[in-house]
């Protein structure tokens, strides 16, 4: 049976003023989906993309945002197993949608949510979480005793990555915009931390190498930092682009990268590295796992409630936040 929710909906491209609160019906579940009650939803620099349309493969209009959540199902939909009503699960992936009071998922992309963690800390972390997993474990190989550059080290993603690349015995060099992110970055493990509004990132590379150079960098600034992070590189070193929070990377020749020093870039999705579900479900067991034993450590994210996701995506693009954003139904 159909019923009608609350959702936030996105019916142009544009700043965050485009977001609206609606009522929309929501369909029962198909066949292999199941039907969450959202405990918490988590907001993502994924969302904003969506948003402002910045990709290729646009999403067609009208639609919801959000693909992460955490809540109760409620309702299964047929040839669905392995899930019953009343169990706590997370999702990350399938089809945008999350920004709304319930919604319908794949339950190939849900998980089931150990019961020593609370919904609001795995809705902020599951995403973010996940990114840091492949980042860290499966994009490169590190060992103890490599140098990499982790730009946004403050932010939701980079404090997670800081605290795994630190357990792996890896120097994380990190850039933050402020000080009082700097004080975060270094309680999460940067072993140098720049401030690149007052420094220029790529001198201070050079300089805590000894001008060797880092052989990673993590890269989610985009357009005001891809040039200056190839520069931190030493010979064969890869930059590892996963997003473009200041807009995106314009082209270059491939030419230049053998000039460099014989350089890698690569450019990861969460979609690719989640898509087996054995790959998935193993990555969540080992993000989860982290949590629970403190390896890694989350702080309260920042809330805000569904009908606000137009301030909560309008301070994040301002950088008037640290972490991790959730909305509360």
């Amino acid at each position: 049976m159909s019923h009608i929710i609350d959702a936030i909906r996105l019916s142009k491209y544009g700043e965050s003023e485009v977001l609206s609160l609606q009522q929309i019906e929501l369909l029962p579940p198909g066949s292999g989906e199941i039907q969450i009650r959202h405990f918490a939803i988590g907001v993502n620099y994924l969302d904003i993309y969506h948003r402002k349309g910045v990709f290729a493969a646009k999403l067609p209009l009208p639609t919801g945002l959000g693909v992460e959540g955490v809540g109760e199902v409620t309702a299964l939909g047929p040839d669905v197993s392995g899930f019953a009503i009343g169990d706590r699960v997370a999702y990350v992936g399938g089809p945008p949608g999350g920004y709304a009071i319930c919604r319908n998922v794949p339950a190939a992309r849900a998980l089931h949510v150990p019961a020593g963690l609370d919904s609001e800390t795995v809705a902020a972390t599951v995403f973010k979480g996940l990114t840091a997993e492949y980042l860290t474990h499966r994009c490169v190989t590190l060992k103890a005793g490599d140098t990499v550059l982790l730009h946004a080290a403050a932010g939701g993603v980079g404090s997670l990555a800081s605290q795994w690349l630190k357990a792996l015995g890896v120097t994380v060099i990190g850039t933050v915009s402020t000080e009082a992110k700097a004080e975060t970055a270094r309680a999460y493990g940067c072993d140098h931390v720049i401030l690149y509004a007052r420094e220029d990132f790529r001198e201070r590379v050079s300089q805590i190498t000894g001008g060797k150079g880092v052989k990673v960098v993590f890269d989610s600034v985009g357009a005001d930092t891809f040039m200056g992070s190839l520069d931190c590189l030493q010979p064969r070193g890869i930059l590892v682009s996963f997003g473009e929070s200041s807009g995106p990377v314009e082209p270059l020749p491939i030419s230049m990268l053998g000039a460099k020093g014989s350089l890698y870039v690569t450019r990861p999705s969460i979609a690719h590295y989640t898509a087996d579900r054995t790959e998935y479900e193993a990555a969540a067991q080992r993000l989860f796992s982290a949590i629970e034993t403190g390896v890694i450590k989350t702080a309260k994210p920042r809330v805000y409630a569904l009908k606000d996701a137009p301030q909560a995506h309008a301070d994040m693009e301002a950088r008037r936040t640290s972490g991790s954003v959730v909305l509360l139904p």
